[in-house]
């Protein structure tokens, strides 16, 4: 498949704004629709981007966006969501209904393609609400309509220039002496955010991604200490790392819960049970993963150049 008119929905974020970079260098039309369009003025300036504001739970909006779409590509995600069961009702919108409603604007729109960006860790049976909204989400695009060709990729936690992850603990440590850590044990396979923007164009382009689920995962494992003492070297502020035993990183959480934007919630905790890790090949159709320390100090480590041997130290273990 050669596609030459995609929609993206979530495409002013993080992901979507790799995918549609990735997809402009094709020449590939992508519309994007968002709620607000003054929040997509940086994919405004790639060629061959058009934004329309919308509601993208309008169902019969999306059909009317996605007519004449060669394929669609969905991003959305949350990461916080008020409390409920199997999972909260903002993961049951974002990570279950939306997914629904998109499968069925494709089937109205009789679009052939879909790529859904779920979650490395997407169990039924997860530990957190996070992991198992994404689950179902999963399901929704497995089962919604046998004539779409889907193809669902499953990414680590993600980083690069711009992310919430690294850069999150970056600012901590700027901000603090000291970083008391929850789940400083837990397992995480990092994954570049513009491998997973170019997964997205393989499975789009390939007759053999259709119907396939894939993870997506950089090419080493650290635990989350390893990686939040790589970032506080490398923006030149090294700190010392104090993990918290279970009990009080859900204490932890529970406080930071209050604030308008939370930095991490009790679900997170839940969600670092389990190690987020790829179960075989960490990328699909022969890609190289690109290596976190070969990328992150293009944008966190001007201040700190001796952080870029922080590596060789750790393999060292020393």
């Amino acid at each position: 498949m050669n596609p030459k008119r995609v929609v993206i929905v979530g495409g002013s974020g993080f992901i979507g704004s790799a995918i549609a970079n990735r997809l402009c260098k094709e020449g590939v039309k992508v519309l994007i629709p968002t709620r607000r369009r003054s929040r997509a003025g940086h994919v405004l300036l790639l060629p061959n981007v058009e934004v329309v504001e919308g509601n993208v739970h309008d169902v019969a909006l999306l059909a009317r966006l996605f007519e004449g779409a060669d394929a669609v590509v969905n991003t959305v995600g949350v990461l916080h969501s008020r409390p409920g069961r199997p999972f909260g009702p903002d993961f049951a919108r974002a990570h279950v209904e939306l997914p629904q409603k998109i499968v069925a604007a494709c089937r109205t729109a009789g679009v052939p393609r879909l790529v859904h960006i779920s979650a490395l860790g997407a169990y039924s049976d997860g530990p957190s609400e996070y992991q198992r909204s994404k689950a179902a989400g999963e399901t929704a695009i497995r089962t919604g309509s046998p004539e779409i060709a889907w193809t669902i990729l499953q990414p680590s936690v993600v980083f690069g220039r711009g992310d919430s992850f690294l850069n999150l603990f970056a600012d901590l440590a700027r901000m603090f002496p000291v970083l008391p850590l929850a789940g400083a044990t837990a397992r995480f396979q990092p994954v570049y955010v513009e491998d997973v923007a170019e997964a997205v164009w393989q499975s789009l382009t390939r007759d053999d991604a259709g119907g396939q689920t894939f993870q997506l995962a950089g090419p080493t494992v650290y635990t989350l200490r390893q990686l939040v003492e790589y970032v506080s070297a490398l923006v030149g502020k090294p700190r010392p790392i104090y993990p918290l035993s279970e009990k009080l990183a859900m204490w932890q959480a529970r406080l930071m819960e209050l604030a308008p934007q939370p930095l991490m919630s009790r679900d997170n905790v839940r969600s670092m049970k389990v190690d987020n890790v790829a179960s075989g090949t960490p990328q699909p159709f022969g890609m190289v993963p690109t290596a976190l320390e070969t990328v992150a100090p293009a944008w966190l480590g001007q201040a700190a150049p001796r952080a870029r041997y922080y590596p060789f130290r750790r393999h060292a273990r020393r």
